[in-house]
């Protein structure tokens, strides 16, 4: 009966999703993302590094679709590769805050004591700091790279799945079917792999969109800084760094209009996709 009645649960979150239409838009937005970035390079034989001698800060063309830069390599072809960067920073980075914040969320306000006393003044130390300050010292000490920049966003972000879990599991531990298990010896690995994650877990997935979003605007910031990744790697944020001129501002819209418009609509569109999310997991609301 109960797996029924989580199935009917689950075909209903899923009924509300899919009518959601901006949450569709986004995810379609997405998906199309992924497979251009994945697909193009091996199509179009795309180089990010390549100079064209003959082309500096050339106009949009049938050779280059979308111009070319400063010193000849071609935008849009750094565009789709700077894609790549952006959405695995953003994936990996959240996989990586997920990963530590959940299981301290969880030890926290389960086991309770002194433990979550201590997880959680350690959350609020990490949560005094101004984020990109914070972030920005440990990529200075660490060193630029993609794998440094997602691993500082990764660790420094695990506070905020570590919060809302925790808040989460304080509510489902006075459940009744909780109290039930406990009653009849049931174990705590159980208890919190079968009843207690299950029922804690929805705001997570809301969460995850949100931070992959974060994650991408700050990997853009870092790399903007001269602090994310290094030239010649392409990225949506060390692109916009040619946008510090107002020579390129101004006259060469090109360099910087595409990965800022990139930037833009991936956020809007994980964000929107994150709404829907949240939508369809409250039941009171009707789409």
């Amino acid at each position: 009966m109960k797996k029924k009645e989580n199935e009917s649960y689950l075909s209903e979150v899923l009924s509300k999703l899919t009518e959601h239409k901006m949450a569709m838009a986004g995810l379609f937005v997405l998906i199309l993302e992924i497979i251009l970035v994945l697909v193009l390079p091996y199509l179009m034989h795309l180089n990010p590094y390549e100079s064209d001698y003959t082309a500096f800060s050339a106009a949009p063309s049938s050779t280059h679709l979308l111009g070319t830069d400063a010193i000849g390599r071609d935008v849009f072809a750094r565009l789709i590769y700077g894609g790549r960067t952006s959405l695995l920073v953003g994936f990996l980075s959240t996989i990586i805050s997920c990963v530590i914040g959940v299981p301290l969320g969880l030890i926290a306000g389960f086991f309770r004591g002194k433990i979550e006393v201590a997880i959680m003044r350690v959350a609020d130390i990490f949560m005094s700091f101004p984020s990109i300050v914070l972030i920005l010292v440990l990529v200075s000490v660490v060193g630029p790279s993609v794998w440094s920049v997602t691993a500082v966003i990764g660790v420094l972000g695990w506070t905020q799945f570590a919060r809302l879990i925790y808040a989460n599991v304080l509510s489902v531990s006075e459940k009744e079917y909780v109290e039930s298990a406990r009653a009849i010896g049931t174990s705590n690995f159980k208890i919190i792999t079968k009843y207690i994650l299950p029922n804690s877990f929805a705001p997570i997935l809301i969460a995850i969109t949100f931070q992959m979003a974060s994650a991408i605007l700050m990997e853009s910031s870092l790399s903007f800084l001269g602090m994310g990744v290094q030239p010649p790697g392409a990225s949506w944020g060390n692109m916009l760094y040619d946008a510090q001129s107002i020579t390129v501002l101004s006259k060469r819209l090109w360099i910087w209009m595409p990965p800022g418009i990139a930037l833009l609509i991936t956020v809007l569109s994980i964000n929107f996709l994150g709404d829907g999310i949240r939508d369809a997991l409250d039941p009171k609301i009707k789409i």
